[in-house]
């Protein structure tokens, strides 16, 4: 009876989608999908919202819970300046140079809209997603949040500051991509554990990555950090995450490591 009851709780258990959400269209966008427990597809090359709602309802079976952790601003109340929840976040993180970038309406809607709120809309609409600040233990609902991936890194991993792998010189950032894959690749000993990384981690040599082959790499590792947030925040409830601002002003959700 346990191992049945195991297996449908295994079959009925939710996709956790990552999403590093490029803040404007003219730049590609990455997602990764988790089910299960494991990887199940990566991709550094989607442009459109429309396109990366379609990854979503792709590896979304019908009626099955899911959350979408979107690496972008989700909620901008601010004409300029920054958020509450950028604040917040940035005192806290500061120290291991996590901080949030200012996020602002003069500054992420310069085509007409801001990219992450029309993602939510088109999530809402489509696919019947509600926008959400705590992720409840387990839950079946479908839920999108915001998540940073430098904060979560530095908490998972026990990190004394983030992986700089964003600027500076190539030889270093490479570097700091592949310290990145051995970080994520450990995953499969995490809590909970993540499978299916192998191909996306171990088959890529990042030492002859330049350009936009590079910024495509690092948009695909930070999409598939955002799903496994998604996964652990799922897993362990809000005792296990910390919510810096509020839905009605924006969010960033932040794992927290076992106390």
């Amino acid at each position: 009876m346990a191992k049945k009851k195991v297996a449908a709780q295994r079959k009925a258990a939710p996709v956790f989608f990552g999403i590093d959400l490029a803040w404007s269209p003219r730049n590609p966008s990455g997602a990764a999908a988790i089910r299960k427990g494991r990887l199940i597809e990566a991709t550094g090359d989607l442009l459109s919202l429309t396109e990366i709602v379609d990854f979503v309802d792709g590896h979304l079976p019908s009626g099955r819970g899911a959350i979408v952790a979107v690496d972008a601003p989700l909620r901008v109340p601010n004409e300029e300046g920054s958020r509450l929840c950028d604040r917040a976040l940035s005192a806290a993180w500061r120290r291991f140079h996590a901080g949030a970038y200012p996020a602002n309406r003069k500054r992420l809607a310069r085509d007409g809209i801001v990219r992450g709120e029309a993602l939510v809309q088109l999530l809402s609409e489509r696919l019947r997603f509600s926008e959400a600040a705590v992720i409840p233990r387990r839950t079946r609902e479908r839920l999108v949040c915001e998540v940073y991936p430098h904060p979560a890194l530095v908490s998972l991993f026990g990190l004394e500051q983030i992986l700089k792998y964003k600027r500076g010189p190539v030889e270093a950032r490479r570097r700091e991509l592949a310290r990145y894959q051995r970080l994520l690749r450990s995953l499969r000993q995490g809590d909970p554990p993540l499978k299916g990384t192998k191909k996306l981690l171990t088959s890529v040599d990042v030492s002859v990555l330049r350009g936009r082959a590079l910024k495509a790499y690092e948009d695909v590792l930070d999409a598939l950090t955002c799903a496994y947030t998604a996964y652990y925040l799922w897993r362990h409830g809000p005792a296990r995450g910390c919510t810096y601002g509020s839905l009605e002003d924006g969010h960033i959700l932040v794992p927290l490591p076992k106390s």
